[in-house]
């Protein structure tokens, strides 16, 4: 079954109460039982069924069975936000005096969050590219899971999954793949040795720009080292479903990170197109970088189809060749950035991506405010660079706004 009819007629699309095409929307904080028996049996986990929304409710559970078949994971938790599920994530598996290893070109949010876990004794061990080159000589007898973006926001990094987690696992360690601006549409990194995915589902898999959610799915593939492990000592009985309980029993329900019954319809809603989206949004970006390149004053086109990039090659192997929907340029200076932006027609300047519509932002003066300008550069940001998220407008019409927008802003300087 491919992507698109896998969407529409998977398996867990078919469990819907009363043979509804979509879930239906249970807006609600607790479930009523017949009797205080049957409540307790619910709430003990002796029984299938829902005690209150916080730690379990029918809306949320559709929208984690079907991003969990795509995935193809063991289970999947829905999360109020993107950050949340990184947090959680982490957190669900890291003690007082465990190290990370990242990539330093992640998004702006993610690095603030691994600032403030050194506040509670996690530190994090950044590497330029999250290559088996760099990472391997950082790996310590502290360090406990290695972390990145299987495709940077905004550097345009790219993870090479398959190498990347055989080393991770060549040393006993785990590899957590934040997938957002991959999504399912060009890779399924459990398949590639990946052992947990987090999305910020509110970009791509929503796609409409109307909820903040966040989705971690675990492959329960990985052979957890309880002594080492000490986060998960108390779930040895459950052997590679270790993480999965502990998240969903301890951590999740208790932080209190649930995820909305509305937004996770708009969510299961969203996934319906997930397919066709992804398609334009990035043949659309191909042809916007590509157009770009010419245009005078433009410097340092970043797309990942672009000839010469570094990561095509990867690209073609892991992605089916397709780029993803985000590309960033230079424009020569954060004056004439500004000006360009303020002259584009159809594009929005929002904060966003993955939005059906066509989204601009100055990084280092909006993502990036809290960074330093070592974090910013490492990350592929400067005081001149523009990120576009591309959406399913029509090409030409996109490439024409950003040429009469640079003509613009060429004027007013």
């Amino acid at each position: 079954m491919d992507f698109n009819t896998k969407l529409l007629h998977g398996k867990t699309v078919k469990d819907y109460p009363f043979n509804a095409t979509i879930p239906a929307i249970s807006q609600v904080t607790a479930f009523s039982y017949e009797s205080a028996e049957e409540q307790e049996k619910v709430f003990c986990h002796k029984a299938a069924g829902y005690a209150y929304s916080r730690v379990g409710n029918p809306t949320v559970a559709a929208f984690e069975q079907r991003i969990n078949e795509l995935e193809g994971g063991n289970d999947a938790i829905a999360c109020s936000s993107g950050m949340s599920a990184i947090t959680l994530a982490l957190l669900n598996m890291l003690c007082t005096g465990d190290e990370i290893i990242a990539g330093s070109g992640l998004y702006g949010g993610s690095i603030d969050l691994f600032e403030d876990l050194t506040k509670f004794g996690i530190t994090t061990r950044f590497v330029r590219h999250m290559s088996v080159e760099e990472i391997e000589p950082l790996i310590n007898e502290h360090t406990r899971v290695i972390y990145g973006e299987v495709i940077g926001n905004p550097g345009l990094d790219v993870m090479d999954i398959k190498a990347v987690s055989e080393l991770a696992h060549s040393y006993g360690l785990p590899l957590i793949t934040d997938a957002t601006t991959a999504t399912p549409y060009l890779v399924n990194p459990l398949k590639l040795g990946a052992n947990v995915v987090v999305h910020s589902s509110s970009k791509y898999i929503n796609g409409g720009g109307n909820s903040i959610s966040g989705v971690i799915i675990d492959g329960a593939a990985f052979k957890w080292d309880f002594d080492k492990f000490k986060a998960l000592d108390g779930y040895r009985k459950f052997g590679p479903l270790a993480y999965t309980v502990r998240l969903r029993t301890d951590i999740w329900e208790n932080l209190g990170s649930c995820l909305s019954p509305f937004n996770a319809f708009m969510n299961t809603v969203g996934l319906d197109t997930l397919g066709l989206r992804m398609e334009r949004i990035c043949s659309n970006a191909d042809k916007l970088a590509h157009a770009l390149e010419k245009m005078p004053g433009i410097s340092d086109v970043n797309y990942l189809t672009l000839d010469g990039n570094p990561y095509k090659e990867l690209v073609d192997k892991q992605f089916g060749g397709k780029g993803g929907g985000i590309l960033t340029f230079r424009a020569g200076s954060k004056e004439r950035a500004f000006k360009l932006l303020d002259s584009l027609k159809y594009v929005t300047r929002a904060s966003n991506i993955g939005d059906v519509r066509t989204l601009a932002i100055h990084p280092a003066s909006t993502l990036y405010i809290r960074s330093t300008t070592e974090q910013r550069e490492a990350a592929g940001v400067y005081d001149d660079t523009i990120r576009i998220s591309t959406g399913i407008e029509d090409a030409d019409d996109l490439i024409g706004d950003f040429s009469d927008a640079i003509s613009k802003s060429d004027c007013w300087l």
